[in-house]
């Protein structure tokens, strides 16, 4: 429906009040008024619980004086131009959510957009706008982007499209209650540490071999961190929160000739250096690859939790990444029934072996690898010293930190393409590679 003048009079009431306000603005005849109009409009009861805090939240954020300091970022935009910001807020169907995560030590990286993510460099201006500088400015007094040092460093920047309440402004009184009937300790299995369409490009990425484009695996194999992760929500109901400072991301001292006699310090981002040839390879990872892993995703050998541990490993470090690294293939290449001799097929081609073996055997199969079966054996039998607790268990090298990721990454990778078998179940495809590995 069009902007009618009641609301854009009530709107310019309010707007009337100058900075800083009066010390309850929800008290204020103007804006008791506004949030009137507001439910008799949009169909909402007279006096909804939440109404009055996420109405607050929105003309904050389009620069109401009466919600800000004298300093905040100043201009009076048209009344009909807030009247419509304000209007698309209760009556949007969907909303766009962004997620900002800058890749810490990354060293120079090719553009890449694949789904609903991509990964490139932005300019100090960019990234102002990317994060909405000018809202945040008006939600947290005497604050301002650093966006000339944020833009040294590479981001992935992922979006999701998020429904909204059928009913106009319904979700602006949705309050998040706790309830207290059920087990509040309680563990989802399936929890991700960061959003999950986050976790789901950091899956993706971390499938190319960094292990191989690193030049200093002696540091790390990643290649970059991800140190955290902004949501920004185009939701103006919903307050926006202060990202963190550049100064959380990974700096060293550069210090410098100026060449007119005068020494220069100041800092610049650390960097986990890749081969000379890794950003040309680096390239694979574009749109058709993430559609392969998209369809591959839907099959059963995703059933798994494999993406679970492979991002946990990324996302970890010391024996926490190892072990994660052995969970992940153990997830692609294990099953159940692999602990139960006593019941297995009597064509069982490995009918009275152990796990550990059977695991091993798929492994080599699904990578076409013979040596893939001893290096797994080893690194098992280090996970085994460790868990188990035996005097003889001893630092875990270099070697086989990045073999263990080596093998784990290369086991999701097998996943995609053998999730193109004519039968997919998990059963079926590891009993042939069970079979096809026995002669590797």
């Amino acid at each position: 429906m069009a902007v009618n003048q009641e609301l854009v009079d009530a709107i310019d009431t309010l707007w009337k009040i100058p900075a800083p306000g009066p010390e309850n603005i929800y008290s204020d005849p103007a804006f008791i008024a506004l949030m009137g109009v507001c439910s008799e409009r949009y169909g909402l009861p007279k006096n909804p619980f939440g109404l009055s805090f996420a109405l607050g939240n929105a003309l904050r954020s389009l620069g109401a004086p009466c919600l800000q300091s004298s300093t905040a970022p100043g201009g009076r935009p048209t009344m009909r131009g807030v009247a419509d910001k304000l209007d698309h807020a209760f009556t949007r169907k969907t909303i766009k959510r962004r997620y900002l995560c800058p890749l810490d030590c990354a060293d120079s990286l090719p553009a890449l957009a694949f789904g609903n993510a991509n990964v490139q460099q932005f300019t100090a201006i960019e990234l102002e706008e990317l994060f909405d500088e000018r809202r945040l400015m008006r939600n947290f007094q005497g604050w301002n982007l650093d966006s000339t040092k944020l833009s040294e460093f590479f981001w992935l920047v992922v979006e999701e499209e998020v429904q909204v309440e059928e009913a106009p402004g319904a979700g602006v009184t949705q309050f998040c209650f706790q309830r207290f009937d059920g087990d509040l300790g309680e563990i989802d299995p399936h929890q991700s540490r960061f959003p999950r369409p986050v976790e789901e490009a950091l899956f993706f990425l971390i499938l190319g071999p960094w292990e191989s484009w690193s030049a200093m695996n002696e540091m790390d194999w990643r290649g970059f961190r991800v140190r955290w992760v902004y949501t920004l929500d185009e939701d103006l109901f919903i307050a926006p929160s202060k990202p963190p400072s550049a100064d959380s991301l990974s700096w060293q001292p550069y210090i410098y000739d100026s060449g007119w006699g005068e020494v220069v310090e100041e800092e610049r981002p650390i960097v986990y250096e890749l081969t000379h040839n890794a950003n040309d390879e680096i390239r694979c990872l574009d749109n058709n690859y993430w559609q392969k892993l998209v369809d591959a995703r839907a099959k059963p050998l995703f059933e798994t939790p494999v993406e679970h541990f492979l991002v946990r490993a990324f996302l970890s470090d010391g024996i926490d990444e190892f072990m994660a690294h052995l969970t992940v293939i153990d997830a692609a290449f294990g099953l159940h029934k692999d602990y139960d001799k006593k019941n297995r097929p009597t064509d069982d081609p490995l009918r009275g072996a152990g796990a550990t073996k059977r695991v091993a055997t798929r492994l080599a199969a699904a990578l076409n690898e013979p040596g893939a079966t001893e290096a797994y054996n080893e690194l098992f039998n280090l996970r085994s010293a460790f868990i188990h607790g035996r005097s003889e268990v001893d630092k875990i090298s270099v070697e086989k930190r990045v073999l263990a990721r080596s093998l784990a990454r290369k086991a999701a990778v097998a996943l995609i393409s053998l999730s193109s078998s004519p039968d997919p179940s998990r059963e079926s495809v590891l009993r042939k590679l069970l079979v096809c590995g026995i002669g590797i």
